[in-house]
């Protein structure tokens, strides 16, 4: 029944289903490549065996993340239009993104 391990954190303003082993991109985090990083706003945790959800967050919990690197996202464009008055812009837009694998789930 799906993986045996996982657990849902918040980190950057986005709730995220991690599990180890899986990269996940989420927004510029000032941390060097190689670097550990570890979230503790775990809102919830199954073993295999149950499942413990938070409120809002589960006491304890943390999940342990490598920074793999940063990378830009897709690209976005916008145009700006005015009529009558010939006026046209075309403004592109490259989000700055993290990646990160997950090493670790601890309840």
């Amino acid at each position: 029944m799906g993986e045996s391990q996982y657990a849902v954190i918040q980190a950057g303003g986005l709730q995220l289903r991690v599990a180890p082993q899986e990269e996940h991109v989420l927004p510029k985090m000032d941390v060097k490549a190689g670097a550990k990083v570890t979230f503790d706003r775990v809102l919830l945790v199954s073993d295999g065996k149950g499942v413990k959800f938070g409120r809002p967050t589960v006491e304890g919990a943390t999940v342990s993340a490598e920074v793999v690197g940063d990378e830009k996202g897709k690209k976005i464009t916008v145009g700006v239009y005015k009529r009558r008055s010939k006026y046209r812009r075309k403004i592109g837009y490259r989000d700055s993104l993290t990646r990160v694998r997950i090493l670790d789930i601890r309840a």
